[in-house]
């Protein structure tokens, strides 16, 4: 974990709730990136370590026959090749933009963190930050182990350019926030893993940063210690901190991002919504199991969706009913069925229809599907068969909602991806003749109290 503190303008070359966003994002960027590379030596044996760079050097001498020299050189090239984490990468940030940074493992999200940050050199290319920056990256950088928590405070904010004084004004602020107690003079080898998270990011985080970067780290603290910190990071963004964050988790990102990047060997393949972004990383994750196509399209209505699949089994149509008539309108806690047609190509064992319900922004609201409700499909091939899923009481809040659709094999799509089509239905709630609630879930809720009972003279009732 590190964290780096500039001002002005630096070169180099080469959580659940309803998200917090600015209440502006000015067109100024604040991290450019262009045609960003970066390069690691792959050599062939240990001992081409030290052979490999002699014979280059002696591919280069002029007093040696011509010959000899390609020889030399044609044996260096031999001895290593260059693994590429980043290849011709570009995007800016604008102030006070948010944006989350996914992929798969070994894509390149941290090597580009570091780079941003300024820890890491790049082989190509340029990245261009304009403010102070505060980034949390490999777990315990900067941090002397024989020291005790409260030296690595002075040491982590001397790294951070912070002069005498202001460490003595943030330092209780540092200790409060972190909440290691006693263990704040004992030496940081003792800590644990969330501990040292804690303080790297308390430290880091004491003055309100221009850009804040965030790795990953997060995820080693404990759920009380992730909560505290996203409610901070939200604080952030209301001051109009930018924040570039990796994560795996697609609630954060969906949370807390206005733009997600998507990366797949070293190279952005996705930019745009989050929402849009993780449907499309969803169908890379399905597709690593097997051969798989993924079709990115535009509905008529001008939406994105993404499908993805072996194409052993095909989703013809999906619809909601009321009354066997197909609507796009649901009243709070009405009833109605989700309809589901599709085909196989061949016998398929394990076969499994399942559905999410996201809301606008992409967040999973719920999902089921027939081998989670223990029924078992053995459709007849190339005849197009109908699922029903009755929802008897659709406790949903106002709003509009997007039905995702999946054939697989089992409980998950990872194993054996048929069909996956996102989006593949959108339709609204809205208020019925129930009571007014807030969120996005209708529970059934009965109030009992002596109180109300003497001044009403009667009993509240559940909501149906």
């Amino acid at each position: 974990m590190r964290a780096t503190g500039s001002s002005g303008d630096v070169s180099t070359n080469g959580f659940y709730e309803e998200p917090c966003k600015t209440q502006a994002v000015n067109s100024e960027p604040v991290i450019q990136v262009a045609g960003l590379s970066k390069a690691y030596t792959i050599w062939s044996s240990p001992s081409a370590r030290l052979h490999g760079p002699l014979l280059g050097q002696l591919g280069q001498m002029p007093f040696l026959p011509a010959r000899m020299r390609r020889v030399c050189s044609r044996l260096s090239h031999k001895s290593f090749h260059n693994f590429y984490a980043l290849r011709d990468v570009s995007f800016e940030v604008q102030r006070g933009e948010s944006v989350g940074i996914i992929g798969l493992n070994g894509s390149g999200k941290s090597t580009l963190l570091q780079i941003v940050a300024g820890t890491l050199q790049p082989t190509e290319g340029s990245v261009r930050v304009n403010g102070r920056v505060a980034a949390l990256l490999e777990l315990g950088s900067g941090f002397n182990h024989e020291f005790t928590g409260r030296e690595n405070v002075y040491l982590y904010a001397a790294i951070l350019g912070w002069r005498p004084q202001e460490v003595e004004e943030r330092f209780q602020q540092v200790v409060e926030f972190a909440e290691i107690g006693e263990f704040m003079d004992q030496p940081v080898k003792t800590y644990s893993s969330g501990m040292q998270v804690r303080l790297a990011y308390s430290v880091a985080t004491a003055a309100v940063p221009d850009i804040l970067i965030v790795d990953e780290a997060l995820s080693v603290g404990d759920v009380y210690f992730q909560h505290k910190c996203f409610a901070q990071i939200r604080r952030f963004r209301e001051q109009g901190t930018t924040l570039l964050f990796v994560s795996h988790d697609p609630g954060a990102v969906k949370t807390l991002c206005d733009r997600a990047l998507l990366l797949d060997a070293g190279a952005v393949i996705r930019d745009g919504s989050p929402d849009a972004v993780l449907d499309y990383y969803n169908a890379i994750i399905a597709r690593n199991a097997a051969d798989q196509e993924v079709r990115q399209g535009e509905t008529a209505d001008g939406r994105r969706v993404t499908r993805s699949g072996n194409d052993r089994a095909t989703i013809k149509t999906v619809e909601l009913l009321q009354h066997d008539h197909s609507v796009r309108a649901v009243n709070v806690g009405a009833s109605a069925t989700l309809r589901v047609q599709a085909v196989t190509r061949e016998q398929l064992p394990h076969l499994s229809v399942g559905f999410v319900i996201r809301d606008r922004l992409g967040n999973d609201i719920f999902g089921i599907n027939t081998c989670q409700l223990r029924q078992s499909l053995s459709p007849e091939p190339e005849r197009p068969f109908n699922v029903d899923f009755y929802l008897p009481s659709i406790g949903l809040g106002p709003g509009h909602y997007s039905v995702t659709v999946a054939l697989h094999t089992r409980e998950t799509h990872i194993e054996d991806n048929f069909d996956w089509w996102d989006q593949a239905l959108v339709f609204q709630i809205v208020p019925g003749k129930h009571a007014p609630f807030n969120g996005v879930c209708q529970l059934a809720v009965e109030v009992q109290s002596d109180a109300l009972v003497k001044l009403t003279g009667q009993t509240s009732r559940p909501i149906e």
